[in-house]
Order: structure tokens, then sequence, then C-alpha cells
């Protein structure tokens, strides 16, 4: 087992130095293929060494080794985060198939990309929104879920209950919350996506609160909601089942 927690872990890391391309780049309309990675401000290309997930953080000292422009301390974080959550998917997905768990491990990159693209940027790219909708159509074609209705029945109700609140109140919710939701509700199902949100209101009200105490912030300033839809995704994909073991306990 520990060869497969190092091997999904450097795995992660990998996809995660990824990813912050991506989550660089799609915003501003760039190929995420080329240029190589290069400085944004000197335009120095990274050579090999420079390009190790966290490593080369670390011996650059998180400074561009030409110009000393400051790196981000989002681009280890991602390759962290995505290395634990590609672990965290294999230890926790055992019920899944070889193949589940490599659309799981898509689906969770899609989803760290898409949180940190909103944090920056309140945008949630729709090429983004729809790798999800992708995999979440050839995931039950490729497991042989005999419950695939389940899947379009969860985006439908999701995605229709989002529109409703993005009509009637789009102050609060834009049209890419929408649209991910609804994307989250196809690879989900019924009762996955309600989970989901239920989760994803929870850590807004924390998170959001914390804001308001920590750094003196008002309630009438946006906060984006896709981080915790994301997060609330990630709860239901990881402990959907035993949440709710523990949910019919109590009840």
């Amino acid at each position: 087992m520990l060869l497969y927690v190092l091997f999904f872990g450097v795995l992660g890391l990998v996809f995660g130095s990824f990813l912050n391309v991506v989550i660089w780049r799609v915003p501003r309309g760039e190929s995420i293929v080329s240029p190589g990675s290069h400085c944004p401000e000197c335009g120095h290309i990274l050579r090999f060494w420079e390009l190790i997930p966290v490593i080369s953080f670390l011996l650059l000292k998180g400074k561009c080794s030409r110009c000393g422009l400051k790196i981000s301390l989002r681009y280890p974080a991602v390759e962290i985060l995505t290395g634990l959550l590609f672990v965290l998917v294999y230890l926790f997905r055992t019920e899944r198939n070889m193949i589940g768990i490599i659309l799981d491990l898509a689906f969770v990159a899609f989803l760290i990309a898409l949180a940190f693209i909103d944090i920056a940027t309140f945008r949630l790219p729709d090429v983004l929104v729809l790798g999800i909708v992708l995999i979440g159509l050839i995931n039950p074609l490729l497991t042989k879920d005999p419950l695939f209705w389940l899947s379009l029945l969860g985006a439908g109700t999701a995605g229709g209950v989002f529109t409703l609140i993005a009509y009637f109140y789009p102050e609060g919710m834009g049209w890419g919350d929408v649209k991910f939701v609804a994307a989250l509700g196809l690879y989900l199902g019924v009762p996955g996506i309600f989970s989901a949100v239920f989760f994803a209101s929870l850590l807004g009200v924390i998170i959001g609160g914390l804001r308001i105490i920590v750094y003196k912030k008002d309630f009438k300033d946006p906060i984006p909601f896709g981080p915790f839809l994301a997060g609330g995704a990630v709860i239901v994909l990881l402990f959907g089942s035993k949440l709710r073991d523990i949910l019919f306990f109590l009840t």
C-alpha cells in the first residue's frame, strides 16, 4: 500500500504543477501547452530543476532565479493539495475500479483548478466546467453504472434550483455557479449533489464568518462560492457513503 500512496502522492504533485499553469493561463485566454513555463515578469524559461514540484520553490527560495520576482505561495500550495487529494482518492474510493479512480482524479483536478481561478478572478471558465460535464457523461459508460439517470436528475435539479436563485438574487449567485453546480450534479448524482451543496453552504458560513472576525470584512464584501462548492464536492466524493451512514444513525 505504501508504494501506491507514494505513487499517487507524486502523481498529484506533478499534476498540481500542471494545474498551476491552467490556473494562470486559462483565465487569460492563453495556451496551456506553449510557450513553456516561464517567469511572467522577465520571460525566463524555467529549466528542468526549476520545475520540480515544491522542491524547486524551496531551492529558489520563492523567487525567480533571473529577476528575483517573488513566486506566489499558491504554487506549492496547489501542488501539495493535489498530491494530498490524489492520495485520499486512492485510500477512500476503494469501491471503484482503476478506471473509476482515474475519473475521480480528473474530477478532483478540475475542482482544484476551478476553485483557485474563482478565488483569483471570481470566474468559473466554461471550458473547465465542460470538462466536469464530459467526465460526468463518461463515468457511467466506463464504470457501467446502472443509475445514470440519478446523475441526470442531480444535474437538472441542482441546476434548476441555482438558476432560480441566480435569477431572483443575481447579487449573490452568478451564472457560473449555476453551470458549475449542474456539472457537479452530473458527476455526484442524487443525493450526492444535495450533500455537496449543504457542505458548501456550511463551509461558506464558517469561512465567511472568520473573514468578518479576523479581517474585519463586511457582510456585503463579495466572496466566490465556487471554492465552497468544490470543497463540498470533495467531501462527498471521499466520505459520501460514510456520511450517509452517520446521518442515518443520528436520525
